[in-house]
């Protein structure tokens, strides 16, 4: 069976799955359903996370599997975890500073101060 395409061929959009069927007894349901994050990676990212994961992680060991340098692996880990969706937000740390001092200066309540610190 194929592999479900992610992008379009023509303007590389996001495409979405609109009919799903069983093989089985023949139900077709139709709508518009989103693949799931590791369908929209393409072969090469695919064949990476294959190797991070049988090396468990360890990036000497995924160098020497690959024949690439620890730059170039990490450069392939950040892509990958970038197309994922999983790449941190960089923290605002003055906000969570100015948080914390409005905390200890009795502005705000700890339930305030823990419900802007969610926020950040």
């Amino acid at each position: 069976m194929a592999r479900v395409l992610s992008k379009c061929p023509v303007c590389q959009g996001e495409l979405t799955v609109t009919e799903l069927a069983c093989p089985s007894c023949g139900t077709r349901i139709q709508g518009s359903f989103s693949t799931c994050r590791f369908c929209r990676l393409d072969a090469e990212q695919l064949m990476f996370l294959e190797v991070f994961l049988r090396c468990r992680g360890v990036i000497r060991d995924v160098e020497r599997l690959l024949g690439i340098s620890y730059p170039t692996v990490r450069a392939k880990l950040d892509s990958l975890l970038e197309a994922l969706g999983l790449v941190p937000q960089p923290e605002s740390r003055a906000s969570r500073m100015e948080i914390l001092g409005d905390l200890e200066a009795g502005r705000i309540t700890v339930d305030e101060a823990v419900k802007r610190l969610a926020q950040t």
